[in-house]
């Protein structure tokens, strides 16, 4: 039988993996890298499909270093004019300039609290929010948490940090489990 899923995703592999292995899941949230990773491919796919952005996830990590901020956030004009060429990646000179700002931002971040995750637990009271969506339909685009956190990042320089993007980043590294009362994993806590 057929694992029920979230009705958002597809048959699409990649698609599948990302739904069952990663979204709504704290697995890996203590991982900076991993936080800086997806903060910056939600940024990315802002006026593009998820899927789009999937794909394209590797030549990313290849692009920008594994996401290590430290060393994007030292990108020089040389760096970012080379990005702007590569194919494998959205080529937009904003979304590419966004993500070498974000990356200084997150190490102030970093440098302030200690690591950026325990930033954004600060936000939560260090507990995953478990909603109970009947329908994919009844999910909200942004919420009162993402938009503040929207507000807050904007106010440490980030940018490409809307309140939607917020609420699918926070959906992204787990911090919020959206997946419907329909899906397998509905209930899950990692």
């Amino acid at each position: 039988m057929d694992k029920k899923r979230c009705e958002w995703v597809t048959d699409e592999p990649i698609y599948i993996k990302y739904h069952d292995e990663e979204w709504g899941n704290l697995e890996r949230f203590q991982d900076d890298h991993f936080l800086f990773e997806m903060l910056t491919l939600e940024g990315a796919q802002a006026g593009l499909s998820w899927l789009t952005i999937l794909k394209r996830r590797q030549a990313y990590r290849e692009a920008f270093d594994d996401f290590d901020p430290k060393v994007v956030a030292a990108y020089s004009e040389e760096k970012e004019r080379e990005l702007v060429h590569n194919k494998g990646i959205i080529r937009n000179k904003r979304k590419i300039a966004s993500t070498i700002n974000n990356a200084k931002a997150f190490v102030n971040i970093q440098e302030t609290f200690g690591s950026f995750h325990a930033y954004l637990w600060e936000f939560v009271g260090s507990k995953q929010i478990m909603n109970h969506w009947e329908e994919h339909a009844d999910v909200p685009a942004s919420t009162d948490l993402s938009k503040c956190l929207s507000k807050e990042l904007r106010q440490r320089g980030f940018s490409f940090v809307g309140p939607v993007i917020c609420y699918a980043y926070l959906q992204a590294i787990g911090i919020i489990n959206d997946h419907t009362k329909k899906c397998y994993l509905a209930d899950r806590k990692v």
